[in-house]
């Protein structure tokens, strides 16, 4: 928790994560456009598609 986020994030920002990203720790972008693509979920069925020539 930073004590000062004004202060803090920026710390962390422009300190921390360069060293995450050079051990690999921290990625450098996404593979997707969405969070459900960034964190590897299926899109799930939506309910109003059709599901057979009845529908």
């Amino acid at each position: 928790m930073p004590a000062v986020p004004e202060r803090d994030l920026e710390r962390f920002v422009e300190g921390t994560v360069p060293r995450l990203r050079e051990r690999g720790l921290f990625r450098t972008g996404y593979e997707g456009t969405t969070l459900r693509d960034h964190l590897g979920l299926v899109r799930p069925v939506s309910q109003y598609a059709k599901v057979g020539a009845d529908a």
